[in-house]
């Protein structure tokens, strides 16, 4: 039985157009290495000064890009469809698009998890289990790349993927 859904935001719900090859070479300069990925993993390894560096630029980068975000058909048709149970939202996003794109597009969480927070989707997925007090196995990922289907796969929730091609 479901009782809790965790939403992922880009890919998921919308879409951003970001160039990320040309942010990821930003990082790549800022950290001065030419290997970042994994980034989940690069980011919390860097000192204070770099780490605050890199999510200032990728603000801005997503600030920049901010209206022109565009709606997934699919996600948010799976959000209409679980309207009435608790709703989270975890994403490598930061604070200020997030609340942005959730003004804008009148989307609404009980509990949001942005990379501020935790920049690992395992560790994301656990803080809103916790928060809801809801058993993983009672609680739909809805979520669009592999990484999100391993995250769920290794917290033993149910997963949802949505599909690239549906822009609305």
């Amino acid at each position: 039985m479901i009782e809790a859904v965790i939403f992922d935001l880009d890919g998921t719900l919308i879409q951003l157009p970001i160039d990320y090859e040309k942010l990821f070479q930003e990082f790549s300069r800022i950290m001065r290495t030419p290997d970042i990925h994994p980034l989940q993993q690069k980011i919390p390894e860097l000192n204070g000064k770099t780490k605050k560096k890199i999510f200032e630029v990728w603000n801005k980068v997503e600030l920049e890009v901010l209206a022109n975000v565009s709606r997934k058909r699919e996600g948010i048709s799976i959000y209409k469809r679980f309207l009435e149970k608790p709703k989270a939202l975890v994403t490598m996003q930061g604070k200020a698009l997030v609340k942005g794109v959730l003004g804008r597009l009148g989307l609404s969480f009980d509990f949001v998890v942005t990379r501020e927070c935790s920049i690992n989707r395992v560790e994301q997925l656990e803080i809103v289990a916790e928060r809801f007090a809801v058993s993983f196995k009672n609680i739909l990922f809805v979520g669009n790349i592999d990484d999100d289907f391993l995250a769920a796969k290794e917290v033993g929730c149910q997963f949802l993927r949505v599909k690239d091609e549906d822009l609305v």
